[in-house]
């Protein structure tokens, strides 16, 4: 890694009108941008160029102890702070985003890779986060009780539980980074945010925008890594004394670790893991509906979300003319550079994530499955040859014992599968240690409701492929999740203590 006073820093490739947002090399600590204190940086890479476009602090376990300190010192006075006065921060915060919303959607492209259009839709839908995190800070409440034993009473308050770890991935990195640190900061805690290596500057850049908008310094603090240290910095994190719980989104390989170095000091935590979700098509669905929400929910970051459509089972009555019309509407679908005009599609995120893709049709490919559109294999796109693409790639006869119907594609690879019963739907469905998001089409509604009770996953899509809202609780079951990051009540809760008074009361009623 080389040291920060030997990168020659160039202009950035792209006009931003606050250019201040990219604190190239630089934690974000205590309302300020400084070093890592070994001094090093890593490079930041566009995926749709494969080119260095910036360099990011590469942090290690030695910035943990300074990052946790300052929001331990921000703690002590924030969680005094009125939940009027937090939701006014909050307000404060979004408006600073939203000011800035085009600047920090093309550092969402040059860091992901989406189309731009697609990296503005994102910043919208994490602005909705703040928005109702910042009126759920003025409706926590705590409970009395008349207890069964006369003369007593039972009175509950709730408190913030402390100084928190955030463990951000790449796919959604500004949505995610505000889904936890908005709840957190509503509910009166400081926060810590380790980003993925491959997204550190928009988190940097949140950082500040944040201090901007009122927030005392410490409340959030980012520490970027590289991908040699994460491992390292995550585990200091987690095990970190004054940590009192731990937020982490990403695969279920890794927390499964996470949740291991959690439970060695009992701390209090929240998984967002991987999913394989099936997306179920009935003979009596309308068509052209399940199709549009198919198109949107499995192209969006070229497959790459946690929540899209792993496994399309189609009732063999409409197999034929579902797969005509994905044909035709995919087909449509332009795949380039996230700045170049007309682009509906980027590129994958992670070169690992272009070889594990081959991978998985390949093993299709050679167990029976067919291609009906695109290849499986790596794309290029003329100008960026060295850009991680992937042209959507549709298969059809496809089987349960693949291994792209056992894991987590993350990839623009659409697989289908005929299926005759709706018991035997269910059944196939199940069939995963996977249960973060199913969906299912039909017109009937005692089958809608049947299938919303039988489907085991944490959210179900009723006629539609999208679950998320700021509104709605957000997390899976079984492998793919605990806890949740949304929704009336629970997520502010995920981030708060409750604790239980109990008192006599002389001369009762």
């Amino acid at each position: 890694m080389p040291d920060t006073n030997e990168i020659q820093y160039s202009q950035l490739p792209f006009p931003l009108h606050d250019e201040s947002l990219v604190q190239q090399a630089s934690c974000y600590i205590h309302g300020k941008a400084i070093p890592a204190r070994r001094g090093t940086a890593f490079a930041v890479v566009d995926p749709g160029s494969g080119t260095t476009w910036a360099h990011s602090a590469d942090s290690t376990i030695d910035d943990v102890e300074p990052a946790v300190h300052s929001s331990a010192i921000a703690f002590a006075a924030y969680r005094q702070t009125p939940p009027r006065e937090r939701a006014k921060l909050l307000h404060a915060w979004h408006r600073e985003i939203e000011t800035h919303r085009d600047d920090l959607a093309r550092l969402l492209v040059a860091e992901t890779g989406k189309p731009l259009a697609e990296a503005r839709g994102e910043i919208d839908y994490a602005l909705s986060f703040v928005w109702w995190f910042a009126g759920e800070a003025d409706r926590v409440e705590g409970t009395t009780v008349a207890c069964a034993v006369p003369g007593r009473r039972a009175l509950t308050i709730k408190q913030p539980v402390g100084v928190v770890a955030a463990l951000v991935p790449w796919n959604f990195p500004v949505a995610l980074l505000l889904r936890k640190a908005a709840a957190a900061l509503a509910a009166g805690c400081t926060m810590v945010v380790k980003p993925s290596p491959e997204t550190p500057l928009t988190a940097v850049a949140l950082a500040q925008l944040a201090v901007r908008a009122g927030l005392p310094p410490g409340a959030l603090n980012v520490i970027p890594t590289s991908l040699e240290h994460t491992p390292a910095v995550a585990e200091a994190l987690c095990q970190h004394p004054a940590v009192a719980k731990v937020t982490f989104t990403g695969s279920t390989r890794v927390g499964k670790l996470i949740s291991g170095y959690c439970a060695r000091h009992l701390k209090k935590a929240t998984f967002e893991l991987g999913g394989n979700c099936p997306f179920i098509v009935f003979d009596d669905a309308n068509l052209d509906h399940a199709v549009e929400q198919l198109m949107a929910l499995k192209w969006r970051h070229a497959g790459q979300a946690c929540v899209t459509a792993n496994r399309v089972y189609v009732q063999d009555g409409v197999h034929d003319a579902l797969v005509k019309a994905l044909i035709k509407k995919t087909s449509a679908i332009k795949v380039g550079h996230g700045t170049t005009e007309g682009v509906t599609m980027g590129p994958l995120t992670t070169a690992r994530g272009v070889e594990k893709a081959e991978q998985l049709a390949q093993d299709a490919l050679a167990q029976g499955a067919e291609l009906v559109l695109g290849t499986g294999k790596r794309h290029t796109v003329e100008g960026f040859p060295e850009g991680r693409y992937m042209a959507p790639a549709i298969l059809i006869n496809m089987h349960d014992e693949m291994s792209m119907s056992q894991e987590e594609i993350f990839a623009p690879l659409l697989a289908i599968y005929v299926f005759e019963t709706e018991e035997e739907v269910t059944k196939r469905a199940n069939n995963t240690p996977m249960g973060l998001t199913s969906y299912v089409f039909t017109k009937d509604v005692d089958r809608m409701w049947r299938m919303f009770e039988k489907l085991e996953a944490g959210m179900i899509g009723l006629n539609t492929g999208n679950c998320s809202s700021a509104e709605a609780p957000f997390g899976g079951i079984k492998h793919s999740g605990v806890g949740k990051e949304s929704g009336k009540d629970v997520a502010i809760d995920e981030f708060m203590i409750t604790k239980t008074g109990t008192l006599t009361v002389e001369g009762h009623y």
